[in-house]
């Protein structure tokens, strides 16, 4: 059974420890901040995951340098000329005087229109902006979830898509429920792709131990590329799963 988290202070770090089943210790760092998180074997003792993240210094450092570095969309007005991004690629928003129901659709090979009342805010916009993206994520990502179910032997009870400010992905491997985020829609089919494959093999592993690496590596070999990839894309206004160390 996992544990609590709470916060262990190594040097100038607040590390948050939480306890689980599982064989090794996991390390990770997380956007925007840097925020550092570790999941140790219950037997572990505070001494031995202070030791272990004195170890990591450097790269706890390089990875909150990365973030602090990386780019980050700007707050969308949702006017005509702000670009969006759909599917990995940028497209350039037109918006349209419309009637009843505002209504997002692609234009061209790299538009976007919004058609919208003249008295629609910018957040009822971006409303109707983030349930266009809902729709073209679910029609995307069901037959991506058919395919890898028939390669792995496994299917979840049922999937859906929210926002999520700190996973890109969760599954509940006892309730056989995987959610997706709501922002995967701005980003590449083939990173979508590995997040799909990463939630559906924790119905075979519940952690990431040896045996949920030797499947992703078996049946996704470039997975660790997709997963840097995903990771280096423009973090969205709000933020989003960072890198992990051993998992």
């Amino acid at each position: 059974m996992d544990t609590e988290p709470r916060t262990l202070i190594v040097g100038d770090l607040e590390i948050a420890v939480v306890h689980k089943a599982i064989k090794n210790l996991h390390l990770g760092v997380y956007p925007p901040d840097g925020r550092v998180r570790v999941a140790a074997p219950l037997a572990v003792s505070d001494e031995a995951i202070r030791l272990a993240v004195l170890g990591k210094l450097g790269w706890i450092r390089r990875q909150r340098a990365g973030f602090a570095a990386q780019p980050r969309e700007s707050e969308r007005e949702m006017v005509s000329g702000e670009s969006h991004m759909v599917f990995g690629e940028r497209r350039l928003l037109t918006v349209l005087p419309g009637h009843g129901p505002l209504r997002v659709e692609l234009s061209g090979q790299h538009g976007l229109m919004l058609h919208a009342t003249p008295e629609a805010t910018a957040e009822g916009r971006r409303d109707a902006l983030n349930r266009w993206y809902r729709a073209r994520l679910r029609e995307h990502v069901a037959p991506v979830f058919a395919r890898w179910q028939a390669t792995l032997g496994v299917a979840p009870a049922t999937w859906g898509i929210k926002r999520m400010k700190t996973l890109w992905g969760a599954c509940n491997p006892d309730s056989r429920r995987i959610w997706l985020n709501l922002e995967l829609a701005k980003k590449p089919p083939e990173c979508i792709e590995y997040i799909v494959v990463h939630e559906l093999a924790h119905f075979v592993s519940r952690h990431h131990d040896d045996q949920f690496t030797a499947l992703l590596d078996r049946h996704l070999p470039g997975w660790r590329g997709l997963r840097d990839r995903l990771n280096a894309e423009p973090l969205g206004h709000e933020r989003w799963h960072g890198a992990n160390q051993g998992g």
